[in-house]
């Protein structure tokens, strides 16, 4: 008998499209939730999914617009599928809070690969690590969570795997080519813009709870978690 996995929800108004990856997916052992529009995934992230697989340009309420209307109440790892190709088209994606962007046509060995890839990072990122302080921000590595004042953050995977990587080493200054390498992997398929866009949403949550910048742009260079944030 067969173990699985995990559960994978795929949303794609192609109904062939769906099916094979479903029958894929369900060989390697995984279970797998199907929706075809916009409004079935927004009921069907109930079942609670480990990975959400969505296309972009599905008809009524669009692949980017779902993501941004669940990210904030879904913490799993969302991959969008598209034919658009731009930085621009990519940027958008990032930015309604997708954690990878595959486009078509793809091969399914790929996929396999960039999904086992953000499942082993979510599985590494439960593991218990510490919880510290930085002013008046708190961060709780084992339970995944940030803090303002004892008000908690909205953050998605990657954006706290950012505050992770630079919080641990505060001072320390990360490229963003490093960033990108250590929090989305040797094996994804991107660029920093992806990391750019991270930022840039943390910086906006922060910013909604504090007048102090935690993470500091070293220009020409990447980011790092200031010193001067400690007390």
């Amino acid at each position: 008998m067969m173990v699985q996995k995990g559960t994978i929800l795929i949303a794609d108004d192609e109904p062939d499209i769906v099916s094979f990856m479903q029958q894929y997916l369900e060989d390697e052992g995984y279970d797998v939730i199907t929706a075809y529009n916009g409004y079935e995934v927004l009921k069907r992230v109930e079942d609670s999914p480990d990975l959400i697989i969505l296309d972009v340009m599905m008809p009524g309420m669009d692949g980017l617009s779902v993501c941004s209307t669940i990210r904030e109440r879904v913490h799993c790892p969302i991959l969008l599928l598209t034919a658009r190709t731009t930085d621009r088209d990519k940027v958008q994606g990032f930015a309604a809070g997708a954690d990878d962007y595959i486009v078509k046509p793809f091969g399914m060995e790929v996929l396999m690969a960039r999904i086992e890839a953000h499942l082993r990072r979510e599985q590494r990122g439960k593991r218990p690590i510490r919880q510290t302080s930085f002013g008046e921000v708190t961060i709780d590595y084992l339970r995944r969570e940030v803090y303002i004042a004892h008000q908690m953050l909205s953050l998605t995977p990657k954006e706290f795997d950012v505050i992770q990587l630079l919080s641990l080493s505060p001072g320390q200054v990360f490229t963003r080519d490093q960033i990108y390498e250590r929090v989305w992997g040797y094996d994804a398929i991107g660029d920093d813009t992806t990391v750019t866009e991270h930022v840039k949403r943390i910086r906006q949550k922060l910013s909604k709870e504090t007048p102090k910048s935690y993470i500091e742009t070293v220009w020409g260079v990447g980011y790092k978690w200031g010193l001067n944030a400690r007390r």
